[in-house]
């Protein structure tokens, strides 16, 4: 029941050209430059659809590879220890105005599929320009994690252990934006700024990222017909983690102008539905108990809730929430059925259901940067 949201991986870019703008003193800094602006350009190709390569020679180039989003995780995974080491090197000197210079000439543009300028149009007509290097590394390792679910979603009706660590390494990735990279760029941020720069936006989806790597884990649960109490724990889990991300969400308007509504929709149906799944199984106890009653108590407060959610419009939702609404309806019909001809039991007021408990049992997977220590020499 896992919902397919994609908006993350949307971004687009403008071209970048390394050697163009930081003048190099040696030729070792001019290949590094160079190679920067190589690896950058595969990927602005990638997001902005314009490569002219087929996918025969695509597959070749990525030794075998055949999956176009895990083609692009090995693109950024060439950009980015380059990217990380040309940050490290330009903010040791970031009292040489000359490279700061350098840095503002670069004209560093992003998309952001996150704001609410994008609308329904995916990856968004505006593009923010905010001239700090470090940007360009937030907004690639914002890719990074995005893509890195999208291949956990793709791997995940094939190998459900792969997928959730994927989704692990996911929310390690934006763990590692909020907590070591993005603090320091927030002072020098204009108040025109993607959401994806900022702290709040970067541990909302890493715990989105949680939250889906739960998910997968307690779809790898039921396969193995645990026990319903504790499968209702874990889908209240997610609820749990998602709804920390909602309410993180709320309190950070002020961090950015607009913030999507699809992110909104997407928080609040995934939080929805995984209430509804832990009710269900906690009905299905109660009924195995013969305690019909309960049971059809706790199903029409489910089915309420779940009725008085916003039904998705994307069509990779709409399933998932139409399956879960029949499911619900189609329990608690047999429920009452079986209640009303055989047990005659009173359902309990709502003030006298059952609590929900949730139990979390995922964590991020920590990102480490890729180390690369390379020399640069500027003309300075």
């Amino acid at each position: 029941m896992l919902l397919y949201f994609q908006d993350p991986s949307k971004l687009k870019t403008k071209r970048v050209v390394y050697e163009e703008t930081y003048y190099a003193r040696d030729s070792g800094t001019l290949e590094q430059l160079k190679e920067l602006t190589s690896k950058r350009k595969s990927i602005e190709e990638s997001l902005n659809g314009s490569s002219h390569i087929t996918p025969a020679i695509a597959r070749e180039m990525a030794g075998g590879v055949t999956s176009p989003i895990l083609q692009d995780l090995q693109k950024l995974e060439r950009y980015i220890p380059l990217l990380e080491n040309l940050v490290m090197h330009v903010s040791s000197q970031r009292e040489n105005m000359q490279i700061v210079q350098w840095t503002i000439d670069l004209k560093l543009r992003w998309t952001s599929p996150l704001s609410g300028f994008s609308g329904f149009n995916l990856g968004g007509s505006k593009y923010f320009r905010i001239d700090d290097l470090r940007y360009e590394l937030a907004m690639v390792l914002f890719l990074y994690g995005a893509l890195m679910r999208e291949r956990a979603l793709e791997v995940m009706t094939v190998d459900l252990v792969e997928s959730a660590t994927l989704f692990r390494r996911a929310a390690g990735v934006y763990q590692h934006m909020a907590q070591q990279l993005l603090p320091g760029l927030q002072p020098s941020l204009p108040p025109d700024r993607p959401p994806e720069v900022t702290t709040s936006m970067a541990t909302i989806m890493s715990l989105i990222c949680l939250a889906e790597a739960q998910a997968v884990t307690v779809q790898k649960a039921e396969e193995k017909s645990t026990s319903g109490g504790l499968l209702a724990k874990l889908h209240f889990g997610v609820t749990q983690i998602v709804e920390e991300a909602s309410s993180l969400l709320r309190a950070s308007y002020g961090d950015w102008n607009d913030v999507s509504d699809r992110l909104k929709r997407f928080l609040n149906t995934t939080s929805g539905l995984h209430e509804a799944r832990s009710w269900r199984y906690v009905a299905e106890d109660f009924k195995k108990s013969e305690h019909l009653g309960v049971a059809v108590g706790i199903l029409r407060h489910a089915l309420n809730k779940v009725q008085q959610l916003r039904a998705p419009s994307e069509d990779n939702m709409k399933l998932v929430f139409r399956q879960e609404v029949d499911a619900l309806s189609g329990m608690l019909r047999k429920c009452e059925y079986e209640n009303d001809f055989i047990w005659r039991e009173k359902p309990p007021r709502l003030d006298e259901l059952p609590v929900l408990e949730g139990r979390k049992i995922v964590a991020p997977i920590l990102y480490q940067p890729f180390g690369l220590d390379r020399e640069f020499i500027f003309v300075t």
